[in-house]
């Protein structure tokens, strides 16, 4: 696949220009984007940029982090703390995300979309209030394994960090997790199946397929 060089600020102006005229798959008026990737990949950084341009132009737009769907700690950590199948099909409570993110996007939905639900800090439920997203307001959905979950996105840009770029960004503690990205590597072929491919592997020069 050829990539090409480019800054993170024109890569966020390149996709907030292929956002235009996008068109949501269902026929409703909210467009779903994915942004996937390794919490060491920083996806949501480039969620962020692409927000901060769609303010400036006038185009309202929700960021998420799955993050803040966390499941409690009871059951993530069911099987002990560093157990690669629970993080990797158990830690993000899917279902709520379905129910409080999706499902408002929905045609003839509210669009009122839970930014979070769970503080994993205080492991308590945040009690954020809800966002509004009007009609053509954008959903900019940040967070690992994103593609495999069957969400209906309607562009989806995968961050990808090499195995060797992905252990020397993530933290030591976390090395544990490495395997479940190889797994989901192997499983759902995020590289190929994204519309959008961002390699990643140093931070300050991006590239992408676009």
């Amino acid at each position: 696949m050829r990539l090409e060089a480019i800054t993170w600020d024109r890569l966020a102006d390149r996709l907030v220009e292929r956002l235009s005229d996008l068109e949501p798959a269902d026929g409703g008026p909210w467009p779903r984007i994915a942004f996937d990737g390794a919490p060491a990949a920083r996806p949501g950084d480039l969620a962020e940029l692409v927000a901060e341009r769609l303010r400036a132009r006038g185009r309202p737009s929700q960021v998420v982090d799955t993050h803040g769907f966390l499941r409690p700690a009871s059951l993530r950590f069911e099987y002990g703390h560093q157990d690669l199948d629970a993080y990797y099909d158990g830690w993000f409570d899917t279902r709520a995300l379905w129910r409080e993110v999706f499902g408002p996007l929905e045609p003839g939905g509210t669009g009122r979309v839970l930014p979070d639900l769970w503080d994993p800090a205080t492991d308590r439920a945040t009690r954020s209030p809800y966002a509004e997203l009007p009609p053509g307001g954008l959903l900019l959905l940040h967070g690992p394994f994103l593609l495999r979950h069957w969400f209906p996105f309607d562009l989806t840009v995968h961050l990808r960090l090499s195995p060797g770029s992905l252990r020397r960004r993530t933290p030591e503690a976390e090395h544990w997790t490495l395997p479940a990205y190889q797994r989901y590597e192997k499983e759902t072929d995020p590289a190929g199946t994204a519309d959008f491919l961002v390699r990643a592997d140093d931070p300050r020069h991006p590239a992408w397929n676009g």
